[in-house]
């Protein structure tokens, strides 16, 4: 589409922004259920039924994972569209194509048209889509547009009732991990939250998941055998990792029969060689299937160049950002620093939402530092510094406490001549507002 189409079409008056309408339907709150997409859809011509694509669901990785694909497809040459969430610092971070962040200008107009659909659902009795629903579909108008080769949808919650999930037949669906988190939204057992993420199988798609439990393993092989789908288990394929390169790694692996070797990786931790393992999986799939045609060393440069803000990333003089924030995430980190970092003194400054396993967490988190640093996420549903504080204290930990964001990275600034590290941890909110400070100065 013409740039100067789009400008044309924006409606010139006063009103609030693309990000601060869409912002206006947070008070709809987080409802899962395909109704209200499929009708806003239905009004807007049905956008996302010609895209071709890869829809990835877990717990943990899933951005990683579609960071991974994106970055091998765009090597090889393939225009694609990468839709993500939450952002990290800016709301147009969440529609991607092909190396570029929708615009502000696009990001307007496609929001008219969606705003548009949305108010006659509301005109004709229907119930108002969610902030999360109108967002998903803006996208899908702005692929449509884009034409692109494919599409990696990123699940926002769960699965089944994920508003991404209106896609009927998806070239793969993947499942990256099983883990404790939105419970009161999706189940309090690794069982019933497989089954809400296998709802993105669908009959007769290959699905590759790297889900090792047990418990929720068996649900998700259940719903392929079902469907009709063939389960590429990536959780059982051998890989070893080599060596530690730079803030990556090195690895080899075996993967459907074929050998990757000295694959190299720019994200930390033994757990993005896992999600590198699942992003080659489902290439490896593309490739049999013959949907892609791809080079094996255009895949290594693609892996190499997979970054994602927030991810033991290295920022400004000695900062490394972290947003592990439940007990799986936290558990990878914990195994990460000891990996990179064994030996070393680090300070940790962290902030957490209230409705986490704030336990499990910080009974985890303890075993980094003994020094710490309490702040707020800048979001309604933080847990009070103080109360942060109380928890670590309780582990016999030092702990300070500043609310404020911004005083938290002062008094790190302050103390870390003291530290081989500052590792910023928790809440992505936080994460957002800290990488800003940091990167701004």
């Amino acid at each position: 589409m013409d740039m100067m189409d789009i400008e044309k079409d924006i409606v010139k008056e006063e009103r609030p922004d693309a990000v601060a309408r869409i912002a206006a339907f947070e008070k709809f709150g987080i409802v899962l259920g395909l109704e209200r997409i499929e009708s806003l859809l239905g009004l807007l011509g049905d956008p996302h039924k010609d895209l071709k694509v890869i829809h990835v669901a877990g717990t943990n990785g899933k951005g990683s994972v579609c960071r991974y694909i994106y970055e091998m497809l765009e090597s090889n040459g393939y225009k694609v569209g990468i839709y993500t969430s939450p952002y990290i610092e800016k709301f147009e971070e969440r529609i991607e194509f092909d190396h570029e962040l929708i615009t502000r200008e696009e990001l307007e107009y496609y929001t008219d048209m969606v705003t548009e659909a949305a108010e006659k659902m509301i005109a004709e009795g229907k119930e108002s889509p969610t902030e999360f629903e109108v967002v998903t579909a803006v996208a899908f108008c702005y692929y449509r547009d884009k034409a692109p080769d494919f599409v990696i949808l990123e699940v926002g919650m769960g699965g089944r009732g994920d508003s991404t999930n209106v896609i009927e037949k998806p070239l793969v669906s993947i499942i990256t991990s099983i883990g404790l988190d939105h419970m009161e939204r999706l189940g309090g057992t690794l069982a019933e939250i497989a089954g809400e993420k296998a709802g993105i199988i669908k009959a007769g798609c290959p699905v590759v998941s790297n889900v090792s439990e047990r418990e929720a393993a068996v649900v998700i092989a259940r719903k392929c055998y079902k469907m009709g789908s063939v389960l590429h288990d990536c959780s059982k394929y051998k890989w070893g990792k080599i060596c530690n390169e730079g803030t990556g790694s090195m690895f080899t692996a075996f993967i459907e029969g074929e050998r990757y070797a000295e694959a190299v990786i720019s994200m930390a931790g033994d757990h993005q060689i896992e999600n590198a393992v699942a992003a080659l999986t489902a290439i490896e799939i593309l490739r049999k299937n013959s949907i892609i045609d791809v080079k094996k060393d255009k895949l290594y440069e693609g892996l190499r160049a997979a970054k994602q803000k927030g991810r033991f990333e290295p920022v400004g003089d000695g900062f490394v950002l972290d947003g592990a924030h439940n007990r799986d995430g936290m558990e990878a980190l914990v195994k990460t620093v000891d990996d990179y970092f064994y030996g070393k003194k680090v300070l940790v400054v962290m902030g957490i939402l209230a409705d986490k396993a704030v336990d499990d967490v910080v009974g985890l988190v303890q075993y980094i530092a003994d020094d710490f640093i309490a702040t707020e996420p800048p979001n309604p549903r933080r847990l009070e510094a103080a109360k942060l504080a109380e928890k670590l204290e309780a582990h016999g930990k030092t702990c300070y406490v500043e609310p404020d964001p911004a005083g938290a990275i002062a008094r790190a600034k302050e103390m870390k001549a003291d530290y081989d590290m500052v590792l910023c941890c928790g809440s992505l909110y936080l994460i957002g507002a800290l990488r800003t400070m940091l990167c701004e100065e």
